[in-house]
């Protein structure tokens, strides 16, 4: 198999095109792929190469850009490192404006970055929206697109069976002709669960070569595309979505009206946590949250944990967040067992993506000090003193996930995906999100969101029946958490301090 650069690079277009144009998962509402917040990590295999890209996707924001209305869709898609050397070496960014209610696309930009510089290109697209009636068996998308928002606009369309959609899509290169030929129903597989979805056949075309692409669309009213799967000379490229989660949008701060000074209270409150300025984030820092640990029925405290966000600042040449935890044995456990384990995370202020974990666990026995170095462009893992690992881009660990996790929407019934680092490998995480109800802590009855986490990678996977329940407010605290483990059951309750006196 001749893999050179020189030779027309038909499995590079179709690789491109899978891994940069997915739209979101785990959409709300009738056939509406622009949700605020959305974004969605994949991995792409190509022939024998089990991870050959990976991609993050997301609907950034919806809002007045050079005065019209705009969906700001973003994608992020990189090659790993053995492609780079054996096929071809892409690490891109797109961005493109669309109309809100036709979907048309009237800007795009295109970063390319290569070993020492980047390269920016943009393209205007001068059209009015157009209507089309795509309740026909056969129709014409208006307009012309590009990638990015044209399988967004293949997906809000009604995908009837037996229904053909054809559009137009401009690219630097050469134009192309995309068809899509709705073609039955078929039951799907992946690492997030399975899914019964709308098969389909989408034909992507030039003047002088066709390539075909089978794209599996689940059957409800969002039509996610689960998995796309393109037959290429050098075998099969097949996309996968490897990670889901839905970011609350930002939330106006409106200007306080004075409020008289409140009476002293001596009742117990959640503390609270103001919200930056310049970030949107449901914690600040200097937060600290500190949780009691318990086992089984017993009141007797056996454990404490302690999470806090330590600082905002540059940490090993690049601007992060510092967030750490805490937390040991305590009273008569800890004269059986001693554990004291600490972690320290530094995360990218925006997405709150991890790129160094430093862990330093001492459970009896048991030692473990080691940094982990994460690479979320390139998505590779380096222990100290040992093999740089793959990783699905956009990979949490541990506290990263406490901390990102306070920024989904956690919408009764949704549900959440993300890859996450368990013993240094990736797993998949899936967060549900339950009905509201009222949880008990201390002598508060607080509203609450209960969250089921599973591992849809293991036969068993919801082996140690992990429950979170969160705060029904903008700060989502964590409130309780609980677990079944080798001793037993175990629940973690957040500690909540009266206020004192003025």
């Amino acid at each position: 198999m001749n893999l050179s650069l020189n030779r027309p690079a038909y499995p590079i277009l179709i690789l491109l095109f899978l891994v940069s144009v997915f739209p979101v998962f785990g959409q709300d509402g009738a056939h509406s792929p622009y949700q605020v917040g959305e974004r969605l990590t994949y991995i792409v295999s190509y022939s024998n190469f089990s991870s050959a890209a990976h991609a993050q996707v997301q609907v950034v924001s919806r809002g007045n850009f050079n005065g019209r209305d705009a969906i700001q869709l973003q994608a992020h898609v990189v090659t790993t490192e053995l492609i780079k050397v054996a096929l071809i070496s892409i690490n891109n960014d797109y961005t493109t404006y669309v109309d809100p209610q036709s979907g048309l696309p009237f800007r795009s930009e295109q970063v390319v970055h290569d070993a020492i510089s980047s390269s920016q290109s943009l393209h205007e697209f001068n059209q009015s929206a157009g209507a089309t009636d795509v309740s026909q068996k056969q129709a014409t998308i208006t307009g012309t697109f590009d990638f990015l928002s044209a399988f967004y606009r293949l997906r809000s369309l009604p995908l009837t069976e037996g229904a053909t959609y054809a559009l137009h899509v401009w690219t630097e290169s050469q134009p192309y002709e995309i068809e899509l030929r709705v073609t039955g129903r078929e039951v799907v597989r992946t690492n997030i669960g399975m899914f019964n979805t709308i098969a389909t056949q989408v034909r992507l075309s030039t003047s002088s070569e066709s390539y075909k692409i089978y794209a599996r669309f689940s059957e409800d009213q969002s039509h996610v595309p689960v998995l796309l799967t393109s037959k290429v000379r050098g075998g099969e490229i097949r996309a996968e979505l490897a990670g889901s989660m839905i970011v609350e949008p930002p939330v106006p701060t409106p200007t306080p009206a004075p409020t008289p000074r409140p009476a002293p209270s001596t009742q117990p409150t959640i503390p609270e946590t103001p919200v930056p300025s310049d970030e949107n984030w449901p914690f600040s820092v200097g937060e600290q949250l500190n949780y009691r640990v318990f086992l089984g029925e017993s009141n007797a405290t056996a454990g404490t944990v302690t999470f806090q966000v330590r600082g905002r600042s540059r940490y090993f040449n690049r601007n992060g967040l510092l967030l750490t935890v805490k937390a040991q044995t305590t009273g008569t456990i800890a004269r059986l067992f001693v554990a004291n384990d600490q972690i320290s995370t530094y995360v990218d202020p925006k997405a709150l993506l991890p790129y160094r974990t430093e862990l330093n666990l001492s459970e009896g026995k048991r030692k473990k000090n080691q940094t982990l170095t994460i690479n979320q462009d390139n998505g590779t893992l380096t222990p100290t003193g040992g093999k740089t690992i793959q990783i699905p881009v956009g990979t949490h660990d541990y506290l990263s996930f406490f901390y990102a996790l306070r920024t989904f929407n956690l919408t009764p019934q949704r549900r959440n995906a993300i890859s996450i680092l368990v013993e240094d490998g990736p797993k998949t995480l899936v967060v549900n999100a339950g009905k509201r109800e009222i949880i008990s802590l201390g002598e508060q009855k607080i509203p609450a969101i209960p969250l089921s986490l599973t591992t849809p990678d293991d036969r068993d996977n919801d082996k140690y029946q992990l429950r979170i329940w969160v705060s029904d407010d903008r700060r989502r605290l964590p409130l309780r958490i609980t677990a079944k483990t080798e001793i037993g059951a175990v629940r973690a309750d957040l500690v909540i301090l009266p206020t004192t006196s003025q």
